[in-house]
């Protein structure tokens, strides 16, 4: 479906990427460029994916910026404080849907930066 010469760029999940299709790509079209931040099953990569001289992988360091790393803080630090003060804990990690409506109220449920200062909790100042 991609073109022979495409780029394809992964920092999102791992399993939105078949890897042994992937790796089967790469040695069929040597154009073809990957870089790749997460895998189908991490920690592991599939068999030939590491030695493929036209993909680049890192170890799940997208998110490493002094900006998402604050935010990470500041959310772990509001599940703490929601839990403390009785909300519940949002179940469902890949969910976030809710949380990005801005035709309604973002559920009551611990945590998100989002609802942080509708719930009464510390707002971050990222």
């Amino acid at each position: 479906m991609m073109k022979k010469e495409a780029i394809l760029v992964n920092c999102s999940r791992g399993p939105v990427i078949d890897e042994v299709a992937l790796v089967n790509h790469l040695r069929e079209n040597p154009m073809f460029r990957v870089g790749l931040d997460v895998f189908e099953e991490e920690p592991f990569m599939k068999p030939g994916l590491a030695d493929m001289k036209n993909a680049i992988v890192v170890p799940h360091i997208a998110s490493a910026s002094k900006w998402t790393r604050e935010g990470m803080a500041t959310l772990a630090a509001l599940n703490v404080v929601g839990r403390i003060k009785g909300y519940p804990i949002w179940s469902d990690p890949n969910r976030v849907d809710p949380f990005l409506n801005e035709n309604a109220s973002p559920p009551n449920a611990s945590p998100s930066i989002v609802n942080s200062k509708a719930l009464g909790l510390p707002v971050s100042k990222l």
